[in-house]
């Protein structure tokens, strides 16, 4: 029996007694499902937490139902689009940084997929070199922006 991330996101939203019109997209990477609702601030929570246990549920129950599905990415009100267009807006200021002045940048913690993009957005940058470093004192890890030797 195959998955249907739409049917099981609409069903735990209306078991939490949200409103919210579902769109599903398929990406190359797996399904995006689009939602919409009137209490979208609930849906994200505080830096988007609500927003990523979210999208764990649906794929951990998803993943119950066929081990083989592809992971189903969440968004609410365009907020992962809008902080991924910020996040590689921020790489591509700190990498111009790294080229006028040949200072070496640090980027804040972030999580592995944000991490992920970065490293994408530069890795075609032929002046500059991305490594993940881990922050002391923490299990996270920031990204290193160098001029490439």
């Amino acid at each position: 029996m195959s998955a249907k991330p739409k049917e099981i996101l609409e069903t735990i939203l209306k078991n939490l007694g949200f409103d919210a019109t579902i769109e599903e997209e398929h990406l190359e990477e797996g399904p995006l499902l689009r939602v919409t609702s009137d209490d979208s601030g609930r849906l994200i929570g505080r830096k988007g937490h609500t927003l990523v246990a979210l999208q764990y549920i649906v794929n951990r129950m998803i993943y119950q139902q066929d081990q083989s599905a592809p992971k189903v990415i969440l968004d609410v009100a365009n907020y992962r689009s809008q902080a991924r267009e910020n996040l590689i807006s921020k790489a591509k200021e700190a990498a111009e940084k790294v080229r006028r002045w040949g200072d070496i940048v640090e980027l804040e913690p972030l999580n592995a997929f944000d991490r992920y993009i970065v490293h994408n957005v530069l890795k075609e940058d032929s002046a500059i070199e991305t490594r993940s470093v881990e922050v002391e004192g923490t299990n996270k890890k920031a990204i290193l922006l160098r001029p490439r030797q």
